[in-house]
């Protein structure tokens, strides 16, 4: 009689299983909750403690850690050796392991839970079980997913038995589960550590993406596990096309800006980068002026909003060619506007946690990965100097938001605002002079006055070229790290236009 050994905190589908192995001709071994389910289900089964001669210590947490049960699953049957081993004391080997783990995560990112608690969910038995049965794949089926009941029991049932392929992808399941739940326990451990001495990563698939940033690349997104919140946590997709692996990269970029902002907010992202920003005192009048700082730029964006989406703003938003709508809530008016674009992807954002989770920020390399602390600074006046001309409440305004903006953008990074609202940027160009050029093109082709606006640098100036392009251009206020061997020389021209400046003595590359 083949004899199956199952040991599940995940009593999903348990049941049907174990009636389709018994159906087959196998034994059932189980443990503790485990066996008291089937046997609830009107199923025989041995029970754990019965097989090994000892009861469950130490308020269960030993059950499984016993050489009978071990040798049982690591026996190899062609080894006359391992054989008469467990002829000698009496041991019945495994056939099926069927183990799923203690929900250490699920318990680990719930607020307000003691440090014991999720100690107590640190399962031992479990992987030990599941390794062994992996390792031993050649003889013994690692069950570890309820997905995978169906298929192992429709193999056994037209076979007998299963191929070693099969035997082999449930063990390769097996060890990416193991491996993962203990990632998401390092790091539970490492919590707070800035830079520890070995980073484990452990990401679940969360969504199949129809293809990369090109059509020939194959894509998903995956969720880190052991966090709380992530891009799409608590966030329900209610129309429009499956989102692309570009969507969720300018969405992420979006967010993260958004979050720099308290009062009604619109950020707008083409290509990862900013296009359109502002705040404002209703959310309709954000969205307005976010549109109106690049009207070009904006078509088939990614728009992101700190408040929820009235009747009015969803009658904006639906005469424009918008990708994704992200937003907090939508009225039932503005869907039914929204209706109309049966292309654009809404989401509806129901997260109430902060997505502000120490974190670090990884980047890949080849055959490595850059890591640093996630840059979470929000700006703030403290700290900063005033080193030429004299600076308004209305500029510091100005000069806040557009430098909680240029951190968000591809350096070298220009952001030139007015009225809490960007109205050009330049990104990602070699030449820091060159950046400021764009951003002055791109605010004279839309339109803009630059008579009183700012300008944010996210790095310092190395020559007084790109301010006095702006300052030629009316550009009355300027906020950078400085730090320049030649701050000198851009101070002067600064004051010499009648213009204040402001040294934040911090930068904010995002190469």
């Amino acid at each position: 009689m083949s004899r199956a050994l199952l040991s599940v905190y995940d009593k999903t589908g348990l049941v049907p299983f174990a009636r389709g192995l018994v159906d087959l001709g196998y034994e059932l071994v189980a443990s503790g909750g485990t066996a008291s389910a089937l046997e609830k289900a009107g199923l025989a089964i041995t029970r754990v403690e019965d097989v090994t001669g000892f009861p469950e210590l130490l308020g269960g947490r030993v059950k499984t850690l016993h050489p009978t049960v071990h040798a049982a699953i690591l026996a190899r049957r062609d080894v006359a050796d391992d054989l008469a081993s467990l002829a000698e004391h009496g041991i019945e080997p495994f056939d099926l392991v069927c183990v799923n783990l203690y929900p250490f995560e699920l318990v680990a990112t719930q607020l307000d839970v003691a440090d014991a608690d999720v100690v107590e969910m640190i399962d031992v038995g479990g992987p030990s079980m599941l390794r062994a049965a992996a390792k031993n794949h050649a003889y013994v089926l690692a069950v570890c997913r309820h997905e995978d009941y169906d298929d192992v029991l429709a193999e056994l049932r037209s076979g007998g038995t299963t191929s070693i392929e099969t035997r082999r992808r449930l063990a390769a399941t097996a060890f990416a589960t193991t491996a993962a739940y203990e990632a998401g326990i390092a790091s539970w451990f490492k919590r707070g550590e800035q830079l520890p001495a070995a980073i484990s990563l452990a990401f679940d698939r969360k969504l199949d993406l129809a293809y990369g940033e090109n059509p020939h690349q194959q894509a998903a997104f995956y969720a880190e596990r052991g966090r709380r919140t992530h891009l799409l946590s608590r966030v329900e997709q209610l129309r429009g096309r499956p989102l692309s692996f570009n969507n969720l990269n300018d969405l992420s970029a979006a967010r993260l800006l958004v979050r720099e902002f308290e009062l009604p907010a619109c950020v707008i992202v083409k290509h990862a980068n900013p296009c359109g920003v502002a705040v404002a005192d209703t959310i309709e009048e954000a969205y307005a002026r976010a549109l109106s700082g690049d009207r070009v730029s904006a078509y088939g964006g990614v728009v992101v909003l700190n408040r929820a989406v009235s009747a009015a703003l969803g009658e904006a938003v639906a005469d424009q060619f918008v990708e994704v709508l992200f937003a907090p809530g939508y009225d039932e008016q503005a869907m039914e506007a929204l209706a109309r674009k049966t292309s654009v992807r809404i989401l509806n954002d129901t997260e109430r946690r902060e997505l502000t989770d120490p974190e670090l920020d990884y980047r890949r390399v080849l055959g490595g990965l850059l890591v640093q602390d996630r840059d979470w600074e929000i700006a703030e006046r403290s700290g900063m100097e005033v080193v030429c001309g004299q600076v308004s409440d209305e500029q510091w305004d100005d000069l806040l938001f557009a430098w909680r903006v240029v951190k968000h953008v591809t350096s070298n990074a220009i952001v030139l605002a007015f009225g809490r609202q960007t109205i050009g940027i330049g990104a990602g160009q070699m030449s820091r002079v060159d950046a400021v050029r764009i951003a002055l093109e791109k605010a004279r082709e839309l339109g803009h006055s630059l008579e009183g606006a700012v300008l944010a640098s996210d790095a310092f100036f190395p020559f007084a070229d790109g301010p006095q392009l702006a300052l030629d251009a009316g550009v009355a206020a300027l906020i950078q790290p400085g730090g320049s061997k030649r701050d000198g020389e851009v101070i002067e021209a600064v004051s010499a236009a009648g213009a204040a400046m402001v040294f934040t003595h911090r930068r904010h590359f995002r190469h």
